[in-house]
């Protein structure tokens, strides 16, 4: 897709989580927790617990921080018992918005989710309306100066990755959850920095927001749950240009 703003707006989130490290550090141990406290804390036994903790080191989460999330999941130290939780809404413009959080209080979850939403002018909607239009996908995202689409389509391929998708700056790279933590290796094998890469949740349907004011109501929405202590994450399936993505960021 021309234009494509997903590369605009990680490089606007990466300066935002620089910011504040903390709650970073702090979304993650939630996130080690919920997967040592379902899978065990061991990563070689525990796919989605090994996922994590690479994701806690390409952050340069303490070591001692991500053993006090494992065994505050499994027990061995009190604190870990969160619960999941989703909600699900449209932001201006008909955006579809899932928002995930983990918690240990689900009535102050949903009253700031609803916070948010209502400040916003967004509106909820019942559970399974939204989350239709989205599929979970490994991604995985990798600045073009990096290495050649074909020698790049060579290693993915064999990984077992799904798609590959070339923007103006960066590819991104598509798998099934289950791939996604092989190709991930194999990718940095390879001496290959991957900018980004998660499990997350994306729309076949893509909402083109071509107005400036518009798309920067909906950003910072985006935003506000974001900051919200028990959201985890946030995904939508709004789209802008390169141009407007930078134009929002230099205001």
């Amino acid at each position: 897709m021309a234009g494509h703003s997903k590369w605009a707006n990680i490089k606007h989130k990466k300066g935002r989580a620089d910011a504040a490290r903390a709650k970073v550090f702090s979304k993650i141990s939630k996130e080690i927790m919920v997967a040592a406290s379902g899978g065990g804390g061991n990563p070689d036994d525990n796919i989605q617990l090994r996922a994590l903790i690479q994701k806690a080191k390409s952050v340069s989460m303490p070591k001692d921080n991500i053993e006090r999330a494992i065994k505050k999941g499994t027990g061995e130290l009190e604190g870990g018992r969160l619960e999941e939780g989703s909600y699900e809404g449209y932001a201006a413009g008909g955006v579809a918005v899932i928002v995930k959080v983990l918690t240990d209080n689900k009535n102050r979850s949903a009253a700031a989710v609803r916070h948010a939403f209502s400040k916003a002018d967004a509106n909820l909607a019942e559970q399974g309306a939204v989350s239709r239009m989205f599929k979970r996908k490994g991604q995985i995202l990798i600045n073009k100066n990096e290495i050649e689409e074909d020698k790049l389509m060579e290693i993915i391929i064999e990984a077992g990755a799904e798609d590959l998708k070339t923007y103006e700056e960066h590819y991104e790279i598509l798998t099934s959850p289950t791939d996604f933590e092989i190709v991930s290796e194999e990718i940095s094998k390879a001496g290959i920095n991957l900018d980004d890469s998660d499990i997350t949740f994306i729309s076949d349907t893509i909402s083109e927001i071509n107005d400036k004011d518009q798309a920067k109501k909906i950003m910072n929405f985006i935003e506000s749950l974001e900051e919200l202590d028990d959201v985890q994450n946030v995904y939508s399936n709004f789209d802008i240009s390169e141009d407007i993505a930078k134009e929002i960021e230099e205001n």
